[in-house]
């Protein structure tokens, strides 16, 4: 068996999704050709004013700032050649068959014979395409069909023609999903695939039905977003972020190659969309669309006015609390009962999408679950439409659209297909349905699925939860141990059960019981479980003390918070911390002191506390006190006041990480921790790294002796910048008294510069600057703030 390795991409169109696939690919290690015409007065001016560009978009497709530094600018007319070194070659040009055919005719004689060639395109046929490629390359060709953002969303569709060798396609799906860390679909070679078929489909129903019923745009998008699981931009909004012009041009795509298609009728931009074009307003790239923004208000096209709005939607009281109903059979049933035009309009994008997936499973996808599974990953839904159809109960919702379809009522007359009425559901334990092959599919059985311990599952599949799977060790209120002995009996797993995995009293008490009964019955530790992985100290319990003016009992907690985090530093057995989503105050101080931290790419890691008017106390100061004067003892001058300066500007601006790329380059996470892609398979590689440490014969760190500190030297030098701070107006009169205490916390507290304290001396010195601190009026201000609204309070 030979391993495939992507030493290098070529990405051909430095356009939006070009470039962002790009940065993706350097976000991963590999560095990345990209390529686009030659320009008049600079040979790679378009590439270069692309890559920019990337450091200019929010969110950005840079994991971190440095990594557009492996992505190399190359235009057609000069750097052909370089195509050779090339291992993975993906197109990403404009939609236009004949720009590709010509791009593809230029490129065939410079591609290396083993690699992989493959287009972006997000509907035009891939077997059309390979027709135009030479005999020997058509083995290697294929579709990838990325979603914008390629860096964030999760799905790639991978398209196979008549010609795609199978090996090569298994190749690039592992490396897809462990490298770029996504969710692989397999598509059939028809138009538009699979997410946008039933994507775009979804949004011609709603734009109907928006039509049929009068409702307003705005109205409908607080319908369509999270009251329904969908995202924040809804409909409309989402039409107007990919972009009007792109959004008709995918609707034509439909229309010009699905001529026999039952719902060809609707396959067309509607009038005003048409006339939205014409004029420019092309949405969020021009500014404006079907909504724009005029000074602070955000206006909406009124189409019975023919002109903007203010945009004020809402939801009828009396849907909403049918949108409530926790049970989705009761919540359809009375959708369709209702004969308010929001729940008609409602009960009627959900009909005609199942009618519409039921009648072209069998055409557009493999089964069931690649749908599901492309409407989640792609486009943003928390179930996928036969999952939602199968919760509110497959057969009364399949007799409801079939009477509907009879009594004419649903967008189309195609009757459903038989096999929806001979079935209970589409998922089941043992797979999906396939409506072409007429039997229950499983999941792919590539290794590469075997890192995925817990994989993302549809409703149905009936996998146990990661809360009750696997044997149970230790367990409180706040913390579960337990081991999987199908993959590894001697690493305990530690999770923590409360909401969000907040640090409350449970968890902190059960953390250090838990630690203790693994140092005798287990090799190692992983502290595991969905994300987030913690937003910091449980905020009420700290609040509900402060009211009550039991400072005592709070110090009494930071000093068993500390506790807590020396117990994992000082653990006899490794602790990996397995980082996904937010970690955050103390949330971010527990992998601080853990042995090994294994980060998915997507970690959001700080020490936030300033937002509440508070300092890290959890030893988030101390470790940071420690590493400078580590790090200054591999200096000539040994000053560990260097590397101090950036970690208080990072404290004392509650700066997040972007990435856990980013989390590195703050100091949240070291180089020696691994960076994963796929957050599918951070319990997998945490398992093992823990498993490694113990191999290697672990031992805990010695404790810290000798510590020099910068001392009331450092704290004058800090808070110099906070005067400037202050009298610039940056920063408020609180502001500027809780960065003194991170100051005086980071320096080790008021005392001679190159005094030597041990570890207990600088949590000490934090933790009564944390009571201090919270005894504060301000501090208590802020609190209350972010409990009542969820928002910082400049105070």
């Amino acid at each position: 068996m030979s391993n495939f390795i992507v030493s290098k991409v070529a990405v051909l169109g430095a356009g939006v999704m070009g470039a962002q696939i790009a940065a993706h690919c350097a976000n991963a290690d590999v560095p990345v050709l990209l390529f686009d015409l030659a320009g008049k007065d600079e040979p790679n001016g378009i590439v270069r004013k692309a890559l920019d560009g990337l450091k200019k978009l929010e969110p950005s497709p840079l994991a971190a700032k440095d990594r557009v530094a492996y992505i190399d600018a190359a235009n057609y007319d000069q750097h052909l050649d370089q195509l050779k070194g090339c291992d993975l070659i993906i197109e990403a040009i404009a939609e236009k068959m004949e720009w590709k055919e010509d791009l593809y005719r230029k490129i065939a004689p410079h591609v290396a014979p083993h690699a992989i060639i493959a287009s972006n395109t997000s509907g035009l046929s891939i077997n059309h395409l390979a027709s135009v490629l030479p005999e020997a390359l058509r083995t290697r060709f294929c579709g990838i069909h990325f979603f914008n953002p390629p860096r964030y969303m999760h799905l790639v569709e991978l398209i196979a023609t008549r010609q795609t060798g199978a090996a090569l396609l298994d190749n690039l799906e592992s490396w897809l999903v462990t490298r770029l860390g996504k969710g692989i679909v397999r598509a059939k070679d028809t138009p538009n695939f699979v997410a946008n078929r039933v994507g775009v489909f979804s949004i011609l129903a709603v734009m109907h039905h928006t039509q049929r019923l009068g409702l307003g745009f705005d109205e409908v998008d607080a319908l369509t977003g999270p009251k329904i699981g969908r995202p924040k931009s809804a409909t409309y909004r989402t039409a107007d972020v990919v972009g009007l012009d792109t959004m008709a041009h995918v609707i034509k795509t439909m229309q010009d190659t699905l001529p026999n298609d039952p719902w060809h009728g609707y396959y067309a931009a509607p009038v005003w969309l048409a006339a939205l074009i014409g004029k420019g307003a092309l949405g969020q790239k021009t500014r404006c669309g079907i909504f724009r923004k005029a000074g602070k208000e955000i206006q909406v096209l009124d189409l019975a006015v023919q002109d903007y709005r203010a945009a004020t939607g809402a939801v009828a009281p009396e849907v909403d609390a049918i949108l409530k109903i926790k049970n989705p059979a009761e919540k359809f049933a009375a959708l369709r009962a209702s004969p308010h035009p929001q729940a008609q309009f409602m009960w009627a994008i959900f009909r005609d999408v199942f009618h519409y997936c039921a009648y072209h499973l069998a055409d557009i996808a493999d089964n069931a679950r690649d749908i599901d599974f492309a409407m989640r990953w792609g486009f943003g839904w928390s179930q996928g439409p036969f999952e939602t159809w199968q919760s509110a109960g497959w057969k009364a919702v399949a007799a409801a659209v079939k009477a509907d379809i009879d009594a004419g009522k649903a967008m189309c007359n195609a009757p459903l297909p038989d096999w929806v009425f001979e079935l209970e559901g589409v998922h089941a334990a043992t797979g999906s349905y396939s409506a072409a092959d007429k039997v229950l599919k499983g999941r792919s059985q590539l290794p590469v699925y075997q890192r995925q311990i817990f994989p993302e599952q549809v409703f149905g599949a009936a996998q146990i939860a990661p809360a009750k799977a696997g044997e149970t060790l230790f367990e409180n209120a706040g913390v579960r141990l337990w081991c999987l002995p199908v993959v590894d009996a001697g690493i305990a797993i530690l999770s923590f059960k409360t909401r969000m995995h907040t640090l409350g009293r449970d968890v902190i008490v059960g953390l250090r019981q838990a630690i203790a009964y693994a140092e005798q019955h287990c090799q190692g530790v992983v502290i595991w479980h969905e994300a987030p992985f913690a937003v910091g100290a449980n905020l009420q319990e700290i609040a509900q003390a402060v009211e009550a003016g039991q400072f005592d009992l709070l110090d009494k907690f930071v000093a068993e918070f500390q506790q807590a985090s020396m117990t994992l530093k000082y653990a006899k057995v490794p602790v990996v911390a397995a980082v996904s989503g937010m970690a955050l105050g103390g949330g971010c101080e527990f992998p601080m002191h853990c042995a090994r931290r294994v980060l998915a790419l997507e970690s959001y890691i700080g020490l936030v506390e300033a937002g509440v008017g508070l300092i890290p106390a959890g030893g988030g100061c101390k470790e940071f006190a420690l590493r400078a004067a580590r790090n200054a003892a591999r200096t000539a001058n040994n000053v560990p006041f260097d590397f101090i300066q950036p970690v208080f500007t990072t404290i004392a601006m509650a700066n997040v990480s972007k990435s856990a790329l980013n989390a590195r380059e703050l100091g949240f996470a070291d180089e020696a921790d691994v960076v994963i892609f796929n957050p599918d398979e951070l319990l997998y590689v945490a398992l093992h790294q823990a498993r490694g440490l113990a191999e290697t014969g672990y031992q805990p760190p010695l404790p810290a002796r000798n510590i020099p500190v910068c001392g009331r030297t450092g704290i004058a030098t800090l808070e110099m910048m906070l005067v400037n701070m202050k009298e610039g107006g940056m920063i408020s009169a609180h502001d500027y008294v809780v960065a003194k205490a991170a100051a005086t916390a980071l320096c080790g507290g008021d005392i001679e510069a190159g005094s030597l304290v041990d570890e207990n001396w600088l949590l000490t010195v934090e933790r009564k600057l944390f009571i201090e601190l919270l005894k504060n009026e301000k501090t208590q201000a802020r609190i209350v703030h972010m409990l009542e609204t969820g928002k910082p309070l400049r105070n």
